[in-house]
């Protein structure tokens, strides 16, 4: 959706890592980025010395996301000083001049859950790298394991498009192929224990979405 022009491989975003063990074997199944969560009511959240160890233990060309929910500047300000993530991601109202005032890439969440004009959203954020649809209503964090209805989608939206939102092995390629996003997001749809991740359901995600790029 972004441009038909691109490179047909739809990048990868695992959310919601929680130990070093699993920031490894997502690298391992050719994971583009690994999400930690510093949003204190999610079951997903990670303090800063267990985010800095798996920084540290990641091998190259996988990048961190840090991700956000109407965080007060302090901890934003520590995540960056302390874990280094190489793009923060902005889940709640924060406004434009406020993911700007990081100096870091970012990308804005948008949530797909109520009545949204969709394009007039991101083009309010000039400065993201791409914009992440997911599933939630404003004010609510998302993780939920919910789809939202990807007709939503206009299609003319013109950013890079990050899928999220009730993404599992078995819908991934059905949402690909649908939405042709630039890259997809999971976190609930890798676990069968909430919050704790599941070794394959992560790898049976990475071969859907292989499979499913290999098609075009």
């Amino acid at each position: 959706m972004f441009s038909p022009e691109m490179p047909n491989r739809t990048r990868i975003k695992i959310c919601g890592i929680k130990n070093v063990q699993d920031a490894l074997l997502v690298a391992r199944c050719g994971v583009d980025s690994i999400g930690l969560v510093f949003h204190q009511a999610s079951p997903r959240f990670i303090d800063i010395v267990r985010a800095s160890e798996i920084r540290h233990a990641i091998p190259a060309f996988v990048t961190v996301t840090a991700l956000f929910m109407d965080e007060n500047s302090e901890l934003i300000e520590q995540v960056i000083e302390q874990v280094k993530p190489d793009c923060l991601q902005f889940h709640g109202s924060e406004s434009p001049a406020f993911c700007e005032s990081w100096l870091r890439p970012y990308i804005k969440a948008i949530p797909m859950g109520g009545a949204i004009d969709v394009e007039a959203y991101a083009q309010s954020y000039p400065t993201a790298q791409g914009f992440l649809l997911d599933s939630n209503v404003a004010g609510r964090q998302g993780g939920s394991g919910d789809t939202f209805d990807w007709s939503k989608i206009p299609s003319s939206f013109q950013f890079p498009l990050i899928l999220a939102g009730g993404l599992t092995p078995q819908n991934v390629a059905e949402a690909i192929s649908q939405v042709h996003p630039w890259a997809v997001d999971v976190s609930s749809g890798v676990e069968k224990i909430r919050a704790v991740k599941d070794a394959d359901l992560i790898r049976q995600f990475c071969k859907e979405v292989l499979r499913v790029d290999c098609e075009y």
